[in-house]
């Protein structure tokens, strides 16, 4: 039974936050590697040769290459989802909803390709590593519910409701998003522009007039 002294004012277990503290600075630092060379040539040596830290710290915080890769990408995609909370938040209008929307998905597919093509190397490789499942599923979740609110508050800007589920909305958006970090590498203009065209004639169809 922990007595007063385990426990800090705020309830929490000492420690825990200087551990996590350490494991989200290990993550930033190997996320440039990562989204440079991808999941299969990365290895903990290699993320620790382009980080200040030794092998030896990061093989401490993390067990293996996949509890490291996988710690990335939610961390990373759980901060890339919570900016379109803004823009959910304060949007009054369903043009400013669907245009603060494309910004932020245009911003981020050319300031952080690299990360996106490190998720979706992410994802494919969970069909064949089992480790790698619960965790993908979980950033998926994540996502999802990250569109469905855009979608929901959309139609409800428009006075209307969404006409397709959460499911559904997220892989349309997604299965564009995902073409558009693939075009990126041989078209860095054109890729952003078609992003916005397309999602701009899809979005309202996914709401019942």
């Amino acid at each position: 039974m922990s007595s007063a002294a385990d426990v800090t004012p705020a309830g929490r277990v000492p420690g825990i936050d200087k551990i996590e503290r350490r494991r989200i600075a290990l993550a930033e630092s190997a996320l440039k590697t990562l989204g440079e060379l991808g999941y299969a040539r990365t290895s903990l040596r290699e993320i620790a040769n382009n980080s200040e830290f030794t092998h030896g710290v990061v093989h401490y915080y993390f067990r293996d290459k996949i509890d490291l890769i996988s710690y990335c990408v939610r961390y990373y995609k759980t901060k890339c989802a919570q900016r379109y909370d803004e823009v959910v938040e304060t949007a009054t209008t369903p043009d400013e909803l669907g245009a603060g929307f494309l910004a932020k998905m245009t911003q981020t597919l050319v300031e952080e390709t690299a990360m996106h093509r490190l998720w979706y190397d992410l994802r494919a490789q969970s069909m064949f590593e089992d480790q790698l499942r619960a965790d993908v599923l979980a950033i998926d979740q994540l996502l999802e519910e990250m569109i469905w609110r855009i979608l929901s508050r959309y139609a409800e800007l428009v006075g209307a409701e969404p006409s397709v589920d959460a499911a559904t909305a997220y892989a349309l958006m997604d299965g564009l998003f995902e073409q558009a970090v693939v075009a990126f590498a041989d078209d860095p203009t054109g890729a952003p522009e078609r992003l916005v065209q397309r999602v701009g004639q899809v979005l309202p169809k996914l709401i019942t007039t």
